[in-house]
């Protein structure tokens, strides 16, 4: 077997795989063995039909599986003993010529290859990155604190509708005909729940001012919502196509006003956040807020840290030319359903990204970086608490955490953001101690803004 490879200007190769009989005809006379094994032929015994029909029926079919698998393990085992990195997969090629497979034994396969461009990517203590330190101050702990009050909180009755305590009201709705009496038929919802405060039209809301159980108000919800058939559609239990249409008057007699109160900052509060006990004082339930806010900033820090590492090594790496049109048709053959108005709207990212990902692949091999299945858990486990987090729970048990980390790392369509994810934080602490830091206090505010105006 013989095999070239042709790379002028470094980043298009052209690789040629000849096949001589003796390379492949092995592997063929093996498989049509296995096949009369298992051949179910009629008048033979299984695994008795004669050698003859199975290659006439099966030989060219075994051929063109073998060759096609010593393609590949040829083409990988090239690239991997020459050092060649090969960006995407291979291509056949324009220069292919049509091959005779069933009655030719010498065959000659073609393939475009793309491979990486060349660069140096080194980083040392005279490179400087910023690192924006979030300041966990009294205004960030009382949000957070409020945040907490508010879903530890609880409706009571109270004896009026105050539009500015944001009620709650409870009442029977009834659609209204043109003489405005209860129309026959109409929509009746009871028990219906309304918040006026959302009400998009002022004129509308402020009938609802004052309002107690007993009162009847008359509204319309196609003025109180315009263009809002979604609100309509929920309050009325109505599909969304019959909400645009209604223009109905309606009456809502109230039967309940309900007012929020938020949990105090107290024992209670301290238990339902962090658990029985483990908080004794509003000094050190607040203490333990900021901790929290602290390590859940931590990983905003770092994936802001490696954007600025990323734009840093970009333009220190400069421009490199890629193998585009290649890059365009492998592009092109990944996504055939989409076709090529999406590579060009896509290629330019693509390639960005691209550049990006052989960068890092230096900085790992360079840091010897390994993720472990240990540190994918971790990853795992920390998006769980962060997600839980969201909602207020900062106190989940740990075993929690390791069944809801364990059960993402079961899914597979999850591993390679997991495995992603557990090579960059393990790159970020790396690199924090090889570069200078421009280390800078920012509060939160003005590093959401920061993040909001990059993106």
């Amino acid at each position: 077997m013989n095999i070239s490879f042709e790379n002028p200007d470094k980043i298009n190769g052209l690789m040629t795989l000849t096949f001589e009989k003796d390379d492949y005809q092995g592997e063929v006379d093996k498989e049509l063995k296995d096949y009369r094994k298992r051949a179910n032929v009629p008048g033979f015994r299984p695994g008795q039909a004669p050698m003859g029909m199975i290659k006439r029926q099966f030989g060219t079919q075994v051929k063109v599986d073998v060759v096609n698998r010593m393609l590949g393990e040829k083409i990988y085992d090239y690239l991997r003993e020459h050092k060649i990195q090969m960006l995407g997969e291979p291509l056949p090629s324009d220069k292919q010529q049509p091959q005779d497979i069933e009655n030719s034994d010498r065959l000659e396969f073609v393939f475009d290859i793309a491979v990486a461009p060349e660069m140096k990517v080194s980083l040392a203590g005279d490179d400087t990155i910023p690192y924006y330190n979030i300041t966990v101050d009294d205004a960030l702990v009382d949000r957070q604190v409020d945040m907490f009050c508010s879903r530890a909180g609880h409706y009571d009755k109270a004896e009026a509708y105050d539009p500015a305590k944001n009620d709650m009201l409870k009442g029977d709705l009834r659609e209204l005909g043109a003489d405005g009496n209860a129309k026959e038929g109409g929509v009746v919802v009871e028990g219906a729940v309304m918040m006026p405060e959302y009400i998009k039209v002022d004129e509308q809301k402020a009938l609802f001012d004052g309002a107690k159980p007993g009162s009847v108000i008359t509204f319309n919800p196609s003025k109180a919502y315009p263009n809002g058939e979604v609100e309509i559609s929920s309050l009325l239990k109505i599909d969304k196509d019959k909400a645009a249409a209604m223009t109905s008057d309606f009456t809502y007699l109230v039967t309940e006003v309900s007012r929020f109160t938020k949990a105090e900052v107290n024992q209670e509060l301290f238990d339902q956040v962090y658990g029985k006990g483990n908080v004794k004082s509003e000094a050190e339930f607040r203490a333990r807020i900021a901790d929290g806010i602290k390590r859940q900033l931590v990983a905003d820090t770092d994936y802001k840290f490696l954007l600025d590492l990323r734009a840093y090594l970009e333009n220190k790496v400069g421009e490199v030319a890629f193998p585009d049109a290649l890059l365009r048709r492998i592009m092109l053959n990944n996504n055939k359903e989409r076709g090529e108005k999406f590579v060009d709207d896509n290629f330019k990212a693509s390639v960005e990204e691209l550049k990006w990902h052989l960068i890092k692949e230096q900085l790992v091999e360079a840091n010897a970086i390994k993720v472990s299945d240990s540190d994918v858990k971790q990853v795992a486990k920390e998006a769980a608490r962060a997600q839980f987090a969201q909602y207020g729970m900062s106190n989940v048990p740990d075993e929690y955490l390791e069944k809801y980390a364990a059960d993402m790392v079961k899914e597979r369509k999850n591993m390679d953001s997991l495995v992603d994810r557990a090579v960059d934080v393990k790159l970020v602490e790396a690199l924090k101690k090889v570069v200078k830091l421009d280390e800078k206090s920012i509060s939160l505010d003005d590093f959401n803004k920061m993040m909001q105006e990059k993106n």
